[in-house]
């Protein structure tokens, strides 16, 4: 039961329930305790030790009913051989010790003894048999590896040859030249067996291949131009910036709770227990200030770019356990603070509203950061980063690199994502150059992969 537990774990992580090592030890505890031999006991502890949300549990739910359902064995011949009345009768008087009722269907002949165990359970038809044989031989034969639809016919042939194909087929030669209607039986318990082979297979299939696509999909889009995501794509690219916001929420946040404690100090603590013997009743730890990470993020939401802002600004506010303080603004024209709209609304209807305030419109980066100065200059201090993300097209119009200039100055640091490409930066009317005179880090930022290295670089110089 260990082995199709740690199948059943790579089954959900493919639906997408994500499974932490903390998480399998104790959902295999609860298998301990409640046992398998109730299956609706044994989903539920494994839905409630695993699924964290609604979804997941669905999700979950549906991979426990189809990881645990066993396709079952064809009787498409038994119609056949249980009619054929006169072909059982030349088997019994072609082996006078056979005799009927055995393990298997009434009124059939036990098979000879002769025959090696895999032609000895097909002809007894005794399906729990081989049910459980080709559940033995699917891990024999590794089917958990499967990633792709053309690996059927291989992981096929492994199962069967698992369970004895070579031998069932010398079975096969000798009783075609001994008993040919016990030869035909046997032939079509084998079409039924390679069908339900086939069959355990697809589900395989559809179990641990599912993570690999998964993956492949997830790499596509992560190395896909954020400005050019199709509309069908967005939720998909949605999911992923959260699963970004994940990984780096659980790369960043646990360093943070550590240096808030901070590390023994085993000097002053063995003098501060000097009267204990070295017993350390009193703990002394080592404290590194550390900085409260503030971020400020400017995004242009212009036609061009107002996209790629959306997957920024989703993925900024998205790491609430990391940066402490996040404001957001939005800009085409004119700039307006976003950050209630972000926290209060879900995405989709946060972005609705902000594009209906300022997006759409044709981007004037000068006026934007006259609004910038005159209302919002004070939320900067020297912990604070800016980020900037556009392309630093001003459409001809003064690009106040000024006021650019005195945002740099009063914060820790500015750094500019650009979704453009660099070849394009300081042609038309791209005003980046004179703007990176300013900036701490300019960095292209097309794709959520470069995305999430800018955005992890950032919150990584905090820890």
């Amino acid at each position: 039961m260990r082995e199709n537990l740690h199948r059943f774990f790579r089954a959900a992580r493919g639906v997408g329930v994500h499974v932490s090592p903390a998480e399998s030890i104790d959902a295999m505890r609860a298998v301990a305790k409640v046992g398998i031999s109730d299956r609706t006991v044994l989903r539920d502890a494994l839905l409630l030790t695993l699924a964290k949300s609604q979804d997941e549990k669905l999700a979950l739910g549906d991979c426990f009913d189809l990881f645990f359902s066993q396709p079952e064995p064809r009787q498409d011949q038994t119609e056949a051989a249980g009619n054929d009345d006169a072909a059982q009768d030349a088997d019994q008087q072609a082996d006078p010790s056979s005799s009927s009722g055995s393990a298997g269907e009434p009124g059939q002949a036990q098979p000879p003894e002769s025959l090696g165990p895999l032609a000895q359970m097909l002809l007894s038809q005794d399906r729990n048999a081989i049910s459980a044989a080709i559940a033995s031989a699917s891990g024999a034969a590794s089917l958990s590896d499967i990633r792709y639809s053309t690996q059927r016919g291989i992981f096929s042939s492994r199962i069967l040859d698992a369970m004895g194909l070579q031998r069932l087929r010398d079975d096969l030669d000798e009783l075609t030249a001994t008993n040919p209607a016990l030869a035909e039986r046997l032939r079509a318990a084998l079409d039924a067996l390679r069908e339900a082979v086939r069959d355990t297979v697809s589900q395989g299939l559809a179990l641990y291949a599912r993570e690999e696509a998964e993956n492949l999909r997830n790499e596509i889009l992560r190395n896909a131009p954020l400005a050019r995501i199709e509309r069908r794509q967005v939720a998909e690219m949605r999911a992923l910036i959260r699963q970004i916001a994940r990984r780096l929420r659980e790369r960043y946040s646990k360093p943070r709770k550590r240096q808030r404690r901070g590390h023994l100090d085993v000097r002053r603590t063995l003098r501060r227990n000097a009267a204990w013997g070295g017993v350390p009743f009193l703990t002394a730890w080592k404290r590194k200030h550390r900085d409260r990470p503030k971020i400020v993020a400017i995004c242009d939401v212009s036609g061009s770019v107002a996209q790629v802002s959306d997957f920024f600004l989703l993925l900024i506010h998205s790491l609430h356990e990391v940066v402490d303080d996040v404001r957001s603004f939005a800009f085409s024209s004119h700039l307006i603070e976003v950050s209630e709209i972000l926290e209060k609304n879900s995405p989709e209807e946060a972005m609705a509203e902000i594009m209906s305030k300022v997006g759409f419109g044709s981007s004037d980066y000068g006026s934007s950061l006259v609004d910038f100065e005159k209302d919002f200059m004070s939320t900067l201090t020297p912990q604070t980063t800016v980020i900037v993300l556009g392309d630093a097209r001003s459409n001809n119009l003064d690009p106040r690199a000024d006021i650019l200039r005195r945002i740099s100055e009063r914060s820790k640091r500015l750094v500019w994502l650009n979704p453009e490409g660099r070849l394009a930066w300081g042609f038309g009317d791209s005003e980046m150059p004179r703007y990176a005179t300013f900036c701490t880090v300019v960095r292209q930022c097309a794709t959520a992969q470069q995305l999430e290295r800018a955005v992890s670089d950032i919150v990584a110089t905090y820890q």
